[in-house]
């Protein structure tokens, strides 16, 4: 993989056909970083889609360009045929092609330039012909800010481009809670409110605006399937597949959910478990020297980030949730 910035000079040349893509379910980092550039490389002249794996949450929806977002699963054949004319094909925010589900096979088989801009560890690098992944960037968002005012199309920054950044930082740094927001992070941010965005109206479109059903649940959960084991500075939440059906809960409902338990005195690591249909989808966040992206790649089939990470299972709910505990016990050590 050829350093991101040998695709600078091809910027301003002949016009592509350029496809974005990023990781199923998309967040607020993954649709921001993405029509962030789309809105980028549209005023440059290039024919721009944005293809994503999989349906997203509502509370993304109000983001300038979002209605012109190609869901995969939802229109597979309109996305198929556009990523079969893509010249370049943009990866952002994950750092394996398997991130992108049931589109993976496919984008292994496209000939085109493939640029990944990812800020996980561990990155297939063999699968792109250029690209970037900084685990000390606080998210593809910021590093998509820089690719643009690297590449020399910093003017190109406006309030849309904008608004849609400042969402992906925010969302990856917990509204600039997390390690990784660096004075570097704070003074792009400053150059972004230069462009005049309404940085309260991007926070109220990402954390309220939901609909009550989401926090009656929020309110069952904490009550009923949260579980905290003080002798391992460990918090579990369960969450099984009634639960979601009997609060009508879609995707994005359960964002920020295992972050919760966090804000109990003495809890290291917090983990939530969701009963999907197809697996069991667990998330990780920890506080201090616990390695979640260590820990989830051992037990869990997944990885992310120092603080954060994700990862699956196939077993039953009750299967995985003995595996966790089990593999609790075995890192007490690291849990102290």
């Amino acid at each position: 993989m050829q350093p991101v910035s040998g695709i600078f000079p091809q910027l301003t040349a002949s016009p592509r056909k350029v496809v974005i893509t990023t990781h199923q379910k998309p967040d607020p980092d993954a649709m921001g970083s993405s029509l962030g550039l789309y809105h980028v490389l549209t005023a440059l002249g290039h024919q721009v889609t944005v293809v994503s794996p999989t349906n997203w949450a509502n509370f993304l929806n109000w983001m300038p360009g979002c209605e012109k977002v190609i869901d995969f699963e939802y229109r597979r054949a309109e996305a198929e045929a556009v990523l079969k004319q893509a010249e370049w094909l943009f990866c952002l925010d994950f750092n394996t092609l398997s991130r992108t589900k049931n589109m993976a096979s496919l984008l292994q088989e496209l000939n085109c330039t493939k640029i990944l801009v990812d800020h996980h560890q561990q990155p297939e690098t063999t699968a792109f012909h250029f690209g970037v992944s900084d685990t000390s960037k606080s998210s593809t968002s910021e590093m998509i800010y820089d690719f643009i005012v690297e590449s020399g199309q910093g003017a190109l920054i406006n309030v849309s481009v904008a608004e849609c950044l400042y969402a992906g930082i925010i969302g990856d740094t917990g509204s600039f809670r997390f390690p990784a927001t660096t004075a570097g992070v704070h003074r792009m941010v400053a150059q972004l409110k230069e462009t005049g965005f309404n940085h309260t109206k991007v926070h109220e479109n990402i954390y309220d605006n939901f609909l009550e059903n989401r926090l009656r649940f929020i309110g069952m959960v904490l009550l009923h399937r949260m579980e905290i084991m003080y002798e391992y500075n460990t918090a579990l939440i369960s969450i099984a597949k009634s639960d979601l059906l009997k609060f009508d809960i879609r995707t994005g409902d359960t964002e920020g959910l295992v972050n919760y338990p966090l804000t109990i005195q003495g809890i290291k690591l917090a983990a939530i478990v969701i009963d999907r249909d197809e697996e069991r989808k667990w998330s990780f966040r920890s506080k201090g020297d616990f390695d979640t992206n260590t820990f989830a790649r051992t037990y869990f089939n997944g990885g992310g980030h120092y603080n954060a990470s994700g990862g699956r299972s196939s077993d039953s709910l009750e299967k995985t949730v003995q595996k966790f505990k089990a593999s609790i016990r075995e890192n007490a050590s690291l849990l102290q």
